[in-house]
């Protein structure tokens, strides 16, 4: 598409839900304070597994979101992105009507989708046989019935679609959305992901391939990304949506605009299935296109929400590849990782953090990655450690990188009203 032709893409609210507050609000001024969301689960009785704790989203109710003859017919993660949903939209001030119900489009992801509710149906299986299974089991569990239920709820006829490329999941649902309206295909978007995965299997699963932190003992320092000491993500669970808008879209109704989209890139590995490659080539590719995409010099960059999971592999890696493409500048750049807070969110992570991005540039505030004590001779740069720094950004990107070497990045900038 010629760059002359591409319709411009602002971000007028964002839903957020996570372990460290229910609401964009109360999350935002919890990850500003450097709060841990990580703690002992409770979702089951984890004694048996290797890893006990998590970031839990504690006392969420969904029948204040849904109604309750609903509930049962979702899972967790769409629950969530309900919930989300309603504080974007509301955050927003986007109407859905008979006018511009067809522009209006929903595009959420997930990178695993309803865990909960197929462990809990094959638990009724082998209990009763398959006339125990719930008439409800599929679309409760299905990946795309977030983007469905947030659809019907608002009434948004547009581009109706989901994600799952593991833990890029929401990043790719944000930055295709931005494609969406860039190339005329809608003028709002509801976007981003959820997920819901601190469930027996989940926590197994990622425990036995060795990927979670084993700090029992102090579960809120454990998730501690660039840190020397870090041994493990800390997982995590939780929404994160973004209205997108076509600037004279958002401009005509007058709307609140907190960032504009500029850039957006994907690429692939073609390495390893969970572990990215030495050298950092995807990521570096990822962050190039993206800024070539933008139009936007790596030294414009003032800051990188990272992918940051407190991971042996992935933060070095990380730290590497933004050297890479960054030059000097890297060491000017805040990088921070929201993940030492509210753990990873896996399919949901994109899209929790391309809100926290959006939010701040409108803020001007970077949010701090929390328990970074000892510094790594590898990763060396910046990472905003302990506490929030308020500074200008004119540019700032998020990177998502997930399993079968899958990666996306999102660039934004401050909005000038021009």
């Amino acid at each position: 598409m010629n760059a002359m032709n591409k319709r411009r893409v602002v971000v007028t609210g964002v839903g957020l839900v996570s372990a460290v507050g229910i609401g964009t609000q109360e999350c935002w001024d919890a990850l500003l304070a450097g709060k841990s969301g990580a703690a002992r689960i409770t979702l089951f009785d984890p004694t048996q597994f290797s890893t006990q704790f998590a970031c839990e989203v504690k006392g969420f109710d969904p029948f204040l979101y849904i109604e309750k003859k609903e509930v049962k017919k979702m899972g967790r993660f769409i629950h969530f992105a309900i919930a989300a949903s309603d504080f974007a939209m509301k955050q927003s001030g986007l109407q859905v009507d008979g006018g511009n119900a067809e522009r209006v489009g929903v595009y959420i992801g997930s990178g695993i989708g309803g865990f909960d509710v197929i462990e809990r149906e094959h638990t009724e299986l082998l209990r009763g046989g398959p006339r125990k299974i719930s008439p409800f089991f599929i679309p409760a569990a299905i990946v795309n019935l977030a983007s469905g239920q947030v659809s019907i709820r608002f009434r948004a006829k547009g581009p109706n679609s989901a994600t799952c490329t593991a833990c890029s999941s929401s990043a790719h649902a944000v930055g295709d959305s931005f494609r969406l309206i860039q190339r005329g295909d809608a003028d709002a978007m509801i976007c981003g992901g959820s997920e819901a995965a601190i469930t027996p299997m989940g926590v197994g699963g990622f425990a036995s391939m060795r990927a979670l932190s084993i700090r029992n003992d102090s579960p809120a320092t454990a998730s501690r990304p660039f840190d020397r000491d870090r041994d493990g993500f800390v997982i995590g669970e939780g929404s994160g949506l973004l209205i997108l808008e076509e600037l004279e879209f958002a401009r005509r109704r007058g709307a609140r605009i907190l960032s504009e989209v500029v850039g957006y890139g994907m690429s692939g590995d073609a390495f390893h299935i969970t572990q990215p490659s030495e050298d950092g080539d995807g990521a570096v590719r990822v962050m190039q296109i993206t800024l070539k995409d933008a139009g936007a010099r790596p030294e414009e960059i003032d800051y990188i929400n990272a992918h940051g999971t407190s991971t042996p592999f992935n933060d070095k890696t990380e730290t590497l590849a933004i050297k890479k493409v960054f030059g000097e500048h890297a060491r000017k750049i805040a990088v921070s990782s929201t993940k030492s807070m509210t753990g990873h969110l896996l399919g949901g992570a994109g899209g929790f953090e391309a809100a926290v991005l959006a939010l701040s540039i409108h803020c001007q505030c970077v949010p701090p990655t929390i328990n970074y004590q000892t510094p790594d001779p590898e990763c060396d740069l910046d990472y905003v450690p302990l506490k929030s720094r308020n500074m200008k950004i004119d540019y700032a990107l998020s990177n998502s990188f997930g399993f079968g070497g899958t990666n996306a990045a999102l660039l934004m900038k401050r909005y000038s009203g021009d």
